[in-house]
C-alpha cells in the first residue's frame, strides 16, 4: 500500500466515522423524544430511557452504516476535489481501477464492522434493551400482542408472555390427530423449561372423543417440547433484529414444521447482502465525485448523498414488502437494490472517466 492509498483510506475512514457519529446523534435524539412518553410507566425512568437508547445504538449503527459510508465518502472526496488534491491524484498515474481498488479497501473496513455489528453486538444488545424496557414498564416480557404461537407435529401452542426469570405464562396447547381433528386441549398457568422438557403447572385438561369430553386438573405435567429458552428468546424479536445464525436456525425450525418462512428469508438475505451494500455505497460516492472543483457545491452534493442513501434504504424496504406480498423469491429483495446501485455506480464512474 503506497502513500496515496494510505492517505485516501485515512481521509475516507475519518470522515465516514464522523458522519456515522453525527447521524447516530440525530437518531438517538429522535429516539429519546419517542421514549419521553414512556417515562414514569412502572419503573421506567429517565436514566432507563437513556440506557435503552444507548443499548440500541449498535443496531442503529448497523442500519446506518451504508448511509454513513456514502456521506463520509462524498465529504472526503469533495474536500479533496475542492483542494485540487483529487485532480493531482488523478493525474499522478493512478488508473480508475486502482482508485476503485482503494475505495473498496476503505469500504471493506466498514463492511466488516457492519457484519460484526449485525451478527453479534446489535442483536444481543437490542434484545437486552427490549427486555429491560419491558421489565421496567410491565414486569414481564411480552413476545407479541397475542403471545407466541408455535406449531409442532400434532399440536399448536400459544404462550401469552414470559417473566424475567424465563417462566412462561398462560400456555394453551391444542392437540389433534392425523385427520386434524381436535383431541385434547391443555391450559397451564405457567411452565418452566428444563432440558427441552416443559414442566406445566396448574394444568387444566380436556380430552375430546367422539361421544364425550373428559375434563381434569393436575398440579404438574411434563410436556415433551423440542423448544428451549434460546429459541423462545429468538421469537421475542423482529426478524430484522435477529443475527444471521439465529435466522438460519429459526428458518430451519419453521420449515420442519411446514410454516411460512418468507419474511425470515427476506431478513436472512438482507443480513447476508448488507455488508456488500456498504461497499456499493462507497462506489456511489466515488461516482459522484468531480475531478475538478469548478461548478460544484458541497452542500448540494451532501444533500444528494443523503437522498441517495435514503432511496437505497427505502428501496430495500419496498422490495422486502413486495416479495412477501407477491411471493417473489426473497433473494431478489436483498440483491436487486444493491445490484442496481452497483451498476449505476460503475456506469457513472466510467462516464466520468470518458469526459
Amino acid at each position: 500500500m503506497n502513500i496515496i492509498s494510505r492517505y485516501l483510506i485515512k481521509r475516507l475512514t475519518v470522515m465516514s466515522c464522523y458522519a456515522l457519529l453525527a447521524i447516530l446523534a440525530l437518531y438517538s435524539f429522535i429516539d429519546f423524544l419517542s421514549e419521553v412518553g414512556n417515562i414514569g410507566k412502572g419503573s421506567y425512568t429517565f436514566w432507563t430511557a437513556v440506557q435503552y437508547i444507548a443499548m440500541q445504538m449498535p443496531a442503529r449503527a448497523y442500519q446506518l452504516m451504508p448511509l454513513a459510508t456514502l456521506i463520509g465518502g462524498l465529504i472526503a472526496l469533495s474536500q479533496l476535489s475542492n483542494n485540487s488534491e483529487w485532480a493531482v491524484i488523478k493525474t499522478s498515474g493512478l488508473s480508475t481501477k486502482q482508485l476503485i481498488g482503494i475505495i473498496l479497501q476503505f469500504s471493506l473496513i466498514f463492511a466488516l464492522a457492519t457484519a460484526v455489528l449485525g451478527e453479534w453486538l446489535a442483536p444481543k444488545l437490542s434484545q437486552r434493551a427490549d427486555t429491560m424496557k419491558a421489565i421496567a414498564k410491565t414486569g414481564q416480557i411480552s413476545a407479541v400482542n397475542n403471545g407466541v404461537w408455535l406449531k409442532q407435529p400434532y399440536a399448536m401452542v400459544n404462550i401469552s408472555s414470559m417473566l424475567p426469570d424465563k417462566t412462561l405464562l398462560d400456555i394453551n396447547i391444542w392437540r389433534y390427530n392425523d385427520a386434524f381433528q381436535l383431541t385434547e386441549v391443555l391450559a397451564a398457568e405457567r411452565a418452566k423449561i428444563v432440558n427441552n422438557m416443559w414442566l406445566l403447572q396448574q394444568v387444566k385438561s380436556s380430552k375430546i372423543s367422539e361421544d364425550k369430553i373428559e375434563a381434569s386438573q393436575q398440579a404438574q405435567l411434563d410436556w415433551q417440547m423440542p423448544i428451549d429458552e434460546k429459541l423462545l428468546a429468538v421469537l421475542r424479536v423482529e426478524p430484522e433484529q435477529m443475527s444471521f445464525s439465529a435466522l438460519s436456525a429459526y428458518i430451519r425450525y419453521l420449515k420442519n414444521n411446514a410454516q411460512q418462512t418468507q419474511m425470515y428469508e427476506v431478513a436472512w438475505w438482507n443480513k447476508l447482502i448488507y455488508p456488500i451494500a456498504t461497499m456499493v455505497m462507497a462506489l456511489v460516492a466515488l461516482a459522484f465525485t468531480p475531478i475538478s472543483s469548478r461548478h460544484t457545491n458541497m452542500g448540494l452534493k451532501l444533500f444528494g448523498g443523503i437522498c441517495l442513501g435514503l432511496l437505497f434504504f427505502f428501496t430495500g424496504r419496498l422490495f422486502g414488502f413486495t416479495t412477501q406480498l407477491y411471493h417473489v423469491p426473497a433473494f431478489f429483495s436483498a440483491v436487486l437494490p444493491t445490484a442496481v446501485f452497483a451498476v449505476l455506480a460503475i456506469y457513472f464512474i466510467r462516464k466520468q472517466e470518458q469526459r
